[in-house]
């Protein structure tokens, strides 16, 4: 079975290096980048510019989670977790 993580090979900062992560995370940062009208690249380079801690890979996820969290709350987006990941309710 193939893994769902993708490894690319991107320039950040002027070096190159290589981040994995899943396909629907390399698309969301896509679609991020083009909405801000900058690559990929410098995207991803702000984003290592701007982590705290932790590898690239997890800075990137968890910008793209933060980034549509934020969305949901701009727009009135009920930001309840998916139903398949939420608790059942106690009786």
């Amino acid at each position: 079975m193939k893994s769902p993580v993708v490894k690319r090979s991107i320039v950040v900062a002027g070096h190159k290096t290589s981040v994995s992560l899943e396909e629907a995370f390399w698309d969301s940062v896509k679609d991020i980048s083009r909405g801000r009208g900058v690559t990929v690249s410098d995207l991803i380079g702000s984003i290592d510019a701007n982590r705290q801690q932790g590898n690239l890979s997890s800075a990137i996820r968890l910008f793209v989670l933060d980034h549509f969290k934020s969305r949901a709350t701009a727009t009135g987006s009920d930001p309840k977790p998916h139903a398949a990941l939420s608790a059942p309710p106690s009786s």
